[in-house]
């Protein structure tokens, strides 16, 4: 399957103007990954620059992209929410600009039960931009 051609709008519970990823470009069991160009019209972008929040939030929907996609290509069922449980150590070096490609990539340390921990960085080019370990608790709710 190409996943480019995946409308990442059916994956994510996430409606616009709050969704942060593009596409989903890699998948397999224990890794994700995502493309966001950011655009003036974001609501984040600052003085020409994403802001620090709005990484959270595309590393956050990155899991989501990827549960979205076991919940509809494999498991074939509806989109389940998922929620922020936990960031540790987020580290942001520097926050991209209007224009630039932000690749997310998210690999999962850990399932158990409703949640998921992983480990996340997110690169503009072969610059490290930010990285971080987060956990995502699932809700027993579905989306559509």
């Amino acid at each position: 399957m190409n996943l480019q051609k995946i409308d990442i709008h059916e994956l994510l519970p996430q409606q616009e103007p709050f969704v942060m990823v593009d596409k989903l470009t890699y998948f397999d069991e224990k890794k994700t990954s995502t493309t966001f160009l950011v655009r003036e019209d974001n609501l984040f972008v600052e003085d020409g620059q994403l802001n620090a929040c709005a990484l959270a939030e595309n590393i956050a929907q990155t899991c989501a992209a990827r549960l979205g996609y076991v919940n509809k290509y494999i498991l074939k069922r509806a989109i389940q929410i998922g929620f922020i449980g936990a960031i540790k150590n987020m580290e942001v070096i520097e926050t991209p600009k209007v224009g630039e490609l932000l690749d997310t990539s998210i690999d999962v340390i850990e399932q158990v039960m409703e949640l998921t921990l992983v480990n996340a960085t997110a690169k503009v080019g072969d610059r490290l931009i930010a990285s971080a370990e987060m956990k995502i608790a699932l809700a027993e709710e579905v989306k559509g």
